[in-house]
């Protein structure tokens, strides 16, 4: 079953064009890997799945749905959520505090706080804790686990290694094992390539706004991802 489906989608910044006719799906139970070089246009994509960015055209069905203007709160509530670039965390808020703002989508299923404290048990040590005071792997998996807990059938990853420990980084991705084991759909934004590959189905690369290659993880031809990530 295919979740997601995008078509001929251009997005904008103010006057600024950055997407030009994306086309793309994710399917049930997928792990898609979004790579490409700063200013390619990867979280531009995200932003507009999620409706953080609603100047676009084309199309973008959820299970089927147009929903291509809709707002981000609407989506979220649809079944599709982010972790996005920088976490995004409130300074003010505890860990827990902050991992239960998932809840507010009201979506059921298997993530409960329980849970999540099972996948990441530092934070069970923590909850007490600002969230923006810990560590900043820390952080992510707080980032990670309020997604979790609004109960997504599709979650966005957005940079989620960037300026971690590759320690924390491999109990991180570890996690993603346990999350495809549920069922969820995941799209992961990443600089690591060997990293993403390791654990996703099928690679997208995009270049000045454009998917330049797609191909399976397991069958990656690292020159034509060469000249795919950088142009000619």
């Amino acid at each position: 079953m295919t979740l997601i489906e995008v078509e001929k989608l251009d997005a904008f910044y103010g006057d600024m064009q950055a997407l030009f006719g994306v086309s793309m799906h994710l399917a049930e139970k997928e792990c898609l890997a979004l790579v490409g070089a700063n200013g390619a246009g990867k979280s531009t994509l995200l932003r507009s799945l999620t409706g953080l960015n609603r100047k676009i055209g084309g199309k973008i069905r959820f299970e089927g749905n147009e929903i291509a203007g809709w707002s981000a709160e609407r989506i979220a509530r649809t079944g599709i959520a982010m972790v996005p670039e920088g976490r995004m965390l409130f300074p003010s808020l505890t860990v827990e505090e902050n991992l239960t703002m998932g809840q507010l989508t009201k979506r059921s299923g298997n993530w409960t706080l329980s849970r999540v404290y099972e996948l990441f048990p530092v934070l069970a040590e923590r909850r007490s804790q600002a969230a923006t005071t810990m560590s900043g792997g820390q952080q992510q998996m707080v980032a990670i686990g309020r997604a979790l807990l609004s109960n997504p059938r599709v979650m966005l990853c957005d940079e989620i290694s960037l300026g971690l420990a590759p320690v924390v980084v491999g109990q991180i991705y570890e996690a993603f094992n346990t999350i495809r084991a549920e069922g969820m759909a995941l799209i992961v934004v990443e600089q690591d390539i060997t990293r993403v590959l390791s654990v996703c189905d099928r690679l997208l690369c995009l270049l000045k706004g454009q998917i330049t290659l797609e191909a399976r993880a397991s069958a990656v031809d690292m020159d034509k991802l060469t000249t795919a990530y950088f142009g000619e």
